[in-house]
């Protein structure tokens, strides 16, 4: 079947959603009219309801339709003028493509490249048509891959792609606002079921689509280079992620962000930095595999389709691909600047966001280590010298069964090892002798007033061996490290740092409802209805509604550290009790009816709560 007749078999289904719930709407009407000549009495009442609940989601989704005016991505707009050889390229690559010129190219701050083009009449006259480039693509791709990837995009162009795209798109959104809308209830689950089956037909459709693409692009790259372009994506898209979460991470959470000339230019340090991580990842196996969901073919097939294409005669261009926009850095910070909401943090410069930014997040470990080491004590709160006693005292292996409660007594000091390196360069930074530097090639150093890393980890290994602990704090106060200033600063747990790794909607915690989102430190409970319905759409909403630790502080936080022993109850599904070390039992319910935000998100909660389970009970 050719991808022109798929993609129609994908509005044709649309269509057929529609008449379908129209189809259920009228016989539902005619069922409650009958149900009334018949005095069923509260019987027909309820079916009545239940057509006006069926009628208004319908209505509402096809008004999403009528209404849906997707807009342009945030971004640069670049004029001819403004790049005239990108320009140049993109008309080049369109005559090849034998299709229209975009009318507009935007640079956008995305790892991506793609085209939309403004339709009417559901996608059958043609309008504006936007190509969007991302930054991070233009600093890590030559130009004669870049070549590769808009020939890619312009080929959707060719094949029309964009044309149908655009309805199957809102299409499926508006599907979707009808099965949320109508879930509950039969008719909703029997339409769910169509929306399924419409929803793997434009996947594959779309795979069709890539692989068409795909032949522009070797037709107009070559071979080589748009395989090579092809992985480069993926690896790029990595590279991103781990930049955004590491660097603009590390200060996002603590108040912090880079400057705008900073952002891209920071991404470019770490290309450079790690070339030979980069390297080694661009020789492993490219995936082979994908889901009958996915809308792109994996990357090996992709690559291994390539194979049998034709190609051009070309010749390969290997300048960096940021040459085919003049003043690329200045436009590089327009963009950041309008993509990147830094809200009421500080912007500031790399090493000065590392410096300010490397001590907070330090700071909120050692609070983790002292607020053990209170509860091993039995104090109301520690700081460095208390636990130093607790080393001295041979009190370490309980220490660190706060944390790692399955701990061999042989293995406590070397687990022990990164907290009492974080323990003592907090009290380096607060004695005034540690200074955070920033390194694009491996995490920030704590290095003293010679610029050379300061020996914590030989003094650590000294302080956690009961014979050595007043040695440790004689090399340390011959560095001007004073113990006395490392001290605890915040007594409650907090979620700053924390990855979200799943949700459980409509959970019992002590008999009431909660939504639950599970973070690697905990768990945050927020009330919710009594309803399962829509509790996957309240679990993304709660994500959305702000940082993880905002979120977190806005609602009621139980932190892993806080758990002295659970009980599993019962598993499938699973009920816990949760003893706190203040003696408190937080009791945990799963229930079958709610939803999940993963599918994986069972498998956290009890990964979360395992580590201090003294007593499991088999199913049933």
């Amino acid at each position: 079947m050719s991808t022109t007749l798929r993609a129609a078999l994908s509005v044709l289904m649309l269509v057929g959603f529609y008449v379908l719930a129209l189809a259920m709407v009228v016989g539902l009407g005619a069922a409650t009219v009958w149900a009334f000549s018949e005095h069923a009495g509260p019987g027909a009442a309820k079916l009545g309801f239940l057509t006006v609940v069926v009628a208004v989601g319908l209505v509402v989704a096809l008004w999403k339709v009528a209404r849906a005016k997707p807009s342009p991505e945030p971004g640069v707009v670049l004029s001819p003028s403004d790049a005239p050889e990108l320009w140049s390229t993109v008309r080049e690559l369109a005559d090849a493509a034998q299709t229209r010129v975009p009318d507009e190219i935007r640079l956008v701050a995305d790892v991506n490249a793609a085209v939309s083009e403004e339709t009417r009449l559901l996608g059958l006259v043609g309008g504006k048509r936007h190509l969007y480039i991302g930054i991070p693509l233009l600093q890590a791709m030559n130009v004669a891959q870049m070549r590769s990837i808009l020939g890619h995009e312009l080929g959707h162009y060719s094949q029309q792609h964009t044309r149908l795209g655009a309805i199957t798109y809102r299409g499926r959104s508006a599907i979707m606002a009808t099965v949320q809308q109508l879930s509950g209830n039969l008719v909703g689950w029997f339409l769910k079921q169509y929306a399924k089956l419409y929803v793997l037909v434009s996947a594959a459709v779309s795979r069709r689509q890539e692989l068409e693409a795909d032949q522009i692009s070797v037709r107009v790259a070559g071979r080589s280079t748009a395989q090579s372009a092809l992985r480069e994506v993926p690896l790029v898209d990595t590279a991103w992620t781990f930049y955004e979460r590491q660097y603009i991470g590390l200060g996002w959470e603590n108040g912090y962000a880079p400057t705008s000339a900073d952002v891209f230019g920071g991404f470019a340090r770490i290309l450079e930095a790690r070339d030979a991580e980069l390297a080694s990842m661009r020789e492993e196996t490219p995936d082979e595999e994908h889901s009958r969901w996915d809308t792109h073919p994996a990357i090996g097939l992709r690559i291994a389709a390539m194979e049998k294409m034709p190609e051009g005669t070309v010749t390969v261009d290997d300048r960096p691909a940021s040459a085919l926009v003049p003043g690329f850095e200045e436009r590089s910070a327009q963009v950041a600047g309008r993509a990147l909401d830094i809200g009421t943090r500080t912007a500031v410069d790399w090493q000065t966001l590392t410096e300010r930014s490397m001590p907070q997040t330090e700071q909120r470990h050692a609070d983790l280590v002292y607020r053990g080491a209170a509860r091993v004590a039995g104090q109301a709160s520690a700081d460095l010298t208390t636990v130093l006693e607790l080393v001295r005292t041979g009190r370490l292996v309980a220490l660190v069964r706060e944390f790692v409660p399955e701990v061999a007594e042989p293995d406590a000091a070397e687990a022990f090892m990164p907290s009492i390196e974080t323990l003592l360069g907090t009290a380096a930074v607060r004695s005034g002798v540690g200074t955070w530097r920033l390194s694009w090639s491996g995490p920030a150093r704590l290095v003293g007033p010679d610029g050379e890393p300061l020996p914590l980890e030989e003094i650590g290994r000294l302080a956690l061996d009961p014979a050595t602990v007043d040695e440790a704090v004689s090399r340390l106060s011959a560095l001007g490290i004073d113990t006395a200033r490392a001290v605890q600063v915040s007594t409650m747990a907090t979620a700053h740092g924390a990855e979200i790794l799943g949700g459980l909607a409509n959970v019992k915690v002590d008999g009431a409802q909660h939504d639950v989102l599970v973070l690697d430190t905990g768990l945050v409970l927020r009330p919710c209805p009594k309803k399962t319905e829509g509790g996957k759409n309240r679990l993304i909403a709660l994500l959305q509604s702000g940082e993880v630790a905002d979120v977190a502080a806005s609602n009621r936080y139980l932190a892993f550290e806080d758990i002295r022993e659970a009980t599993i109850v019962k598993a499938g599904p699973v009920r816990a009790d949760l003893t706190l070390h203040d003696g408190t039992v937080v009791r945990v319910h799963e229930t079958w009816s709610g939803e999940r935000l993963t599918k994986e998100s069972d498998q956290a909660f009890l990964a979360g709560i395992y580590p201090y389970v003294k007593d499991e009970v088999p199913a049933g």
